[in-house]
């Protein structure tokens, strides 16, 4: 052996020799690792090997893959190469549906919420709802991704899908239900405003989607014009959104440059800060957020930062918990991991992702009022009234059916506030009263009372 080449096998030798001895850690978690390795090749040698089919390697590996991920949590996911790659060219702004939000919940696919004036609210799917089947197929451990393209379709084609509904009560059973609905092109409102009594604005943010900020924007101006003084938020139901939209919405209350949100991992690298501005437009409007446990990700963003920053009271039901980042991270054949990477903190350092172990995440209201399933059913029927009124015949009422009156009656359609008015309520048997947004009203109204007393006058 050359005398060169002996000096460097001798030192490369040495240099492992000193690793090895002064980081025994480093050789043990390799070690580890390849004992781990090993196990995993030799079931994929025995399956090879002695499985009574002959079986593709690959789909050994991507199945291999699938189990690991399923492991960590229900929104990190391995997706092979063809399915990353329709996940990738997904980019419709309209589309054929049957308007949901979904998420994943317990490995199942889960309603967040029906969309107002779609299918599937006239179908009388409910928040909590879970979607056990598509067209006979099981969805537990669906990737997401794929059963909203499984839901979606041309307009005016049919989809059928298995509901199971949680029971009332607790030990009770879960009920079942097959339903065929008729997919419509679907086209989603990102808010909905209006002014309730008593100068109070309202606004209910539906989604964080793209446009939200501007439209915001805009209904703040709208609502101050016509003499807004305190601001109701309605984050029930909304199943979040982009990250930056629930910044911007932030930033409409917070100034001094306060803390909105940030994201921590493992890696100093996924540490990020999201701040308000020096000053902001409404940093003094007295303001009230109503939340559930439908509200999540980009809406416990901005109860969270409210809350934490003491700029609004929270009203409502312990949010969702759903705050973890994803990294879409690209595999050598074409395949791809979506991994979680970091969870949103609220200012004050609260982790939001829910904890079923702990019973910890999500954001616990100030307040807290609950609200039974049916009248949040009702709640729901009579929202849509108030903004798509007359809509009996598309919800599958026959043409020239005489109307029950208590059955079919609904609130006029001109008042949200006629929702929150208990003297109304109590005139009109057909209503049911939304007791969150009565519970903010009531807050807001004796704000401006104590307000105005002057003691010692």
């Amino acid at each position: 052996m050359p005398i060169k080449k002996a000096k460097k096998l001798a030192i490369v030798t040495l240099s492992a020799l000193i690793i090895g001895a002064v980081f025994p850690y480093v050789n043990f978690a390799i070690d580890k690792t390849y004992q781990h390795l090993k196990i995993i090749v030799d079931v994929l040698e025995l399956i090879k090997e002695s499985y009574v089919e002959a079986i593709e390697p690959q789909k050994l590996v991507y199945g291999a893959a699938r189990g690991m991920v399923a492991e960590l949590d229900d929104y990190s996911q391995f997706m092979e190469p063809d399915i990353y790659a329709r996940v990738k060219s997904d980019t419709e702004g309209e589309f054929g549906g049957i308007g949901i939000r979904v998420d994943m919940r317990d490995g199942w696919l889960t309603v967040v919420t029906p969309l107002p004036n779609t299918p599937a609210f006239r179908a009388e799917m409910l928040p909590g709802d879970r979607i056990i089947k598509i067209e006979g197929e099981s969805t537990r451990g669906i990737l997401i991704d794929m059963a909203v393209k499984k839901l979606r379709g041309t307009p005016g084609t049919q989809v059928k899908i298995t509901i199971a509904r949680a029971p009332e009560e607790k030990g009770g059973e879960w009920t079942t239900r097959d339903i065929t609905i008729i997919r419509e092109l679907i086209k989603t409102e990102n808010l909905r405003y209006e002014m309730l009594d008593g100068k109070i604005g309202y606004i209910k943010l539906i989604e964080f989607t793209g446009h939200v900020t501007e439209n915001f924007s805009k209904a703040m101006e709208e609502l101050k014009g016509k003499g807004m003084e305190t601001l109701v938020i309605d984050l029930r139901y909304n199943p979040g959104g982009l990250l930056s939209a629930a910044v911007d919405v932030s930033k409409f209350f917070l100034s001094s440059n306060k803390m909105i949100v940030y994201t921590k991992g493992r890696k100093a690298e996924n540490y990020q800060e999201f701040k308000a501005s020096a000053s902001a437009p409404f940093d003094s409007l007295p303001l009230v957020i109503l939340v559930n446990r439908y509200s999540a990700s980009a809406s416990e963003i901005v109860a969270g930062a409210m809350q934490d920053n003491k700029r609004a009271v929270i009203i409502g039901e312990r949010t969702f918990g759903k705050a973890s980042v994803q990294s879409m991270i690209p595999l050598s054949d074409k395949s791809a991991l979506r991994l979680t990477i970091a969870k949103y903190y609220t200012p004050n350092g609260k982790s939001i992702q829910h904890d079923a172990k702990n019973e910890t995440g999500g954001i616990t209201p100030d307040i807290t009022v609950k609200v039974p399933v049916e009248t949040e059913k009702k709640l729901l029927q009579q929202g849509e009234e108030l903004y798509y009124p007359g809509k009996e015949e598309k919800a599958g009422k026959p043409a020239g059916k005489t109307a029950d009156p208590k059955k079919d009656a609904v609130l006029p359609p001109k008042r949200l506030d006629a929702v929150i008015i208990k003297e109304a309520d109590e005139k009109k048997e057909e209503g049911v009263r939304d007791e969150v947004l009565e519970r903010a009203v009531e807050l807001l109204h004796a704000r401006e009372v104590l307000g105005n007393l002057r003691p010692g006058k």
